[in-house]
């Protein structure tokens, strides 16, 4: 396996800067985040370490030769809108551009790509279902011819009011999974997998690793604080940011011994990047900067 770091917690830095405090601190990889430069439309959306709309053969190169400088190597390139928008123009953009991630993907010799599924927060599954597949069938017959792996991460993406009462991501659960698996069972498809969502969620986060141990692509190392007395102040129904904290791995409620324990046993041995949304590390660079290398103390020891 290969500890790494999401870049969104760094929307400051340049690449070099990123793959510099990467190997400073002794990471050794990066997922990098390649949203369309412009104003971010959510928090940790917006950040752009590489431009995919304007990648030419000079600076792949330069890409390449910088991770290389470093000995720093990218996990994955990432972006993470809501593709299944109801607004299909809109939609749309967000489709083209993942095709573009997934273009730069393989260029750069990456070969993985991260995202959503997306989902209309006022439908069903259901009655998302055929949208889903008229959208990932091309986007995913895209990602198999160019020899990228897309890893779906799993979270619900329903914490804001715009976000109610179904959420904008339909990959949130195994059934869901095992059907989104079942309609395109491509090897390019597969789970960027991240265990906070199911504990929030109420989940059991280690099956997954043996149920779905051929579907991993990608793993998020991100910690969850639930918080009992406001979860029974406010109940389950509630928006989740009532009642529970995202936090740095060793500051909430997954055991990461077990954790990488069962992740070891089923054979994986891809990257995991430690995901940074915990609002305590985020007064400034220098307290970002510390919880990255706080996250990699600590997990260090399981790898």
């Amino acid at each position: 396996m290969q500890l790494g770091f999401v870049s969104a917690i760094l929307p400051e830095q340049s690449l070099e800067d990123v793959f510099r405090l990467a190997a400073e601190i002794g990471y050794d990889c990066v997922e990098l985040m390649c949203w369309p430069p412009g104003k971010a439309e959510r928090r940790y959306a917006g950040v752009t370490h590489i431009d995919v709309t304007d990648l030419a053969g000079p600076q792949v190169q330069r890409f390449q030769e910088l991770a290389r400088s470093y000995g720093v190597t990218i996990s994955a390139l990432s972006y993470y809108p809501n593709m299944l928008v109801a607004d299909r123009a809109e939609g749309q953009r967000y489709i083209d551009h993942f095709r573009q991630v997934i273009d730069a993907a393989a260029l750069l010799g990456v070969n993985r790509a991260n995202s959503f599924i997306g989902r209309d927060p006022k439908k069903s599954v259901e009655d998302n279902w055929p949208r889903f597949r008229e959208v990932w069938g091309p986007l995913l017959q895209h990602a198999e011819a160019r020899g990228v792996q897309v890893g779906i991460e799993n979270c619900p993406m329903l914490f804001t009011d715009d976000e109610w009462p179904g959420g904008k991501n339909l990959a949130t659960s195994p059934a869901i999974w095992e059907r989104m698996f079942t309609d395109f069972p491509t090897a390019s498809f597969g789970l960027n997998y991240d265990p906070s969502h199911m504990v929030w969620q109420g989940m059991d986060y280690l099956s997954p690793l043996r149920d779905f141990s051929d579907r991993l692509v990608h793993v998020h190392a991100k910690d969850v604080r639930v918080d009992q007395h406001l979860l029974d102040r406010h109940g389950s129904m509630a928006p989740p940011n009532l009642w529970h904290t995202p936090k740095l791995p060793g500051l909430g409620q997954v055991d990461w011994g077990q954790f990488f324990s069962v992740l070891s046993s089923v054979g994986y041995s891809g990257p995991v990047c430690v995901e940074v949304e915990d609002r305590a590390y985020e007064g400034s660079l220098e307290d970002r900067t510390r919880s990255l290398r706080q996250s990699y103390r600590y997990l260090r020891q399981f790898m």
